[in-house]
């Protein structure tokens, strides 16, 4: 039996993309390409982490990046340089400890648990997720592997009015993603797909040994890193959103991209191995490479953005460039709807978390804007 139901349903707006511009490319299943991977730098004997809470160090100046910041609706900012709190700030409303949504984060958390039971052995990638996902066997969809789910590459059907229908009217949201129809091979077009990220909740528990994915998110993250403000949500019928449904603050989602930018490791434990934070944080397709798994990256090559998912009112074509281009390209980022950020630059050892209300402009606190500002700040 599944846990016991309704600790939170989240019937936003999220993440969500909807116009044929957000699906880069369309051909028969390929072979599993994957552009050039970022490096991803090895943890360092000298590597530091917070305790209850974060050791802080004076450094740079954001007043500017802090005036910008509050008149764009932000409720919150932390930036960590090599492990130290260099700057917190809170307006409108925010707090330090005040919980907020933060909306498709949860899809880049959902990426770790994944990748906490890929690294120890218990989860392939590169296996079918039938394997899991019980009402796929003997379907069309027992071809589509994790990664598949985890790459936005799936295949899954997908409409605004499916969307829609998860967010705001579907009791069981897993029952209800698992059951779609699946329209196309995997593997050979990309499409901001909230419903087939939510499928991973039944793959995470399945491999776990007990079927609540809020408690493995307890047991894998939360408690290993002392994020003590922040709750997963769940749906009507109890399921974990892993989608979306996050709340959380500043300080604590600092904490994952501390984890991130130390490879995976926590205090002498490694939650997630080395090598599945570069490839989360690498492009996995040819049709995005500004996406990992379920990571946004800043590597060169074919970009599609999904301002939809920011809640904008139309996205940009594909182009090709950089998501981030004054930005070091080692850049990654967990973004949600309204420009929530948790970004981390390697090459800085810089992590840096914006939240707050969606920004009037699609140009204001981009990822390019957010993470070059906190980056000149630092200067």
């Amino acid at each position: 039996m599944r846990a016991a139901a309704v600790v939170m349903s989240v019937l936003s707006v999220t993440a969500c993309s909807s116009t044929p511009e957000s699906r880069a490319g369309t051909e028969p299943r390929p072979a599993r390409t994957t552009a050039v991977a970022t490096p991803t730098p090895s943890p360092t004997p000298t590597a530091v982490y917070p305790g209850k809470s974060w050791e802080r160090e004076s450094r740079g100046g954001f007043d500017a990046l802090d005036q910008d910041l509050r008149s764009d609706g932000s409720t919150c900012v932390a930036v960590i340089k090599d492990g130290k709190l260099v700057h917190d700030a809170y307006w409108n409303g925010g707090a330090a400890q005040k919980q907020q949504r933060v909306y498709s984060i949860a899809k880049s958390l959902t990426s770790l648990l994944v990748g906490s039971f890929v690294s120890e052995g218990a989860l392939d990638l590169d296996a079918e997720a039938s394997k899991q996902i019980d009402e796929w066997r003997g379907t069309r969809a027992e071809a589509v592997t994790v990664r598949d789910l985890l790459s936005m590459t799936s295949g899954r059907r997908w409409s605004e009015a499916v969307d829609r229908q998860l967010i705001r009217v579907s009791h069981d949201q897993t029952s209800f993603a698992t059951r779609l129809p699946q329209d196309r091979d995997p593997g050979g077009q990309w499409v901001y797909d909230n419903a087939a990220v939510q499928t991973l909740e039944s793959v995470l528990d399945d491999v776990a040994t007990t079927d609540d994915v809020v408690g493995i998110a307890q047991d894998r993250l939360f408690g290993p890193l002392g994020m003590h403000d922040t709750t997963w949500g769940r749906d009507a019928a109890g399921n974990a959103l892993t989608y979306s449904g996050l709340t959380s603050t500043c300080l604590d989602l600092a904490r994952i991209g501390q984890l991130m930018l130390n490879a995976g490791s926590w205090k002498g434990e490694q939650v997630v191995s080395p090598d599945y934070v570069r490839q989360a944080t690498s492009p996995s397709s040819k049709f995005n490479t500004s996406y990992g798994l379920l990571w946004w990256t800043n590597a060169e090559g074919q970009v599609v953005e999904v301002l939809r998912q920011a809640g904008f009112a139309d996205d940009k074509a594909p182009y090709e460039g950089r998501l981030a281009p004054n930005v070091p390209p080692d850049a990654y980022w967990a973004f949600g709807y309204g420009n929530q950020y948790i970004a981390v630059v390697p090459s800085e050892g810089v992590v840096a978390v914006r939240l707050g209300a969606r920004p009037s402009s699609p140009d204001r606190v981009t990822f390019d804007s957010f993470t070059s500002g906190v980056l000149a700040a630092l200067q």
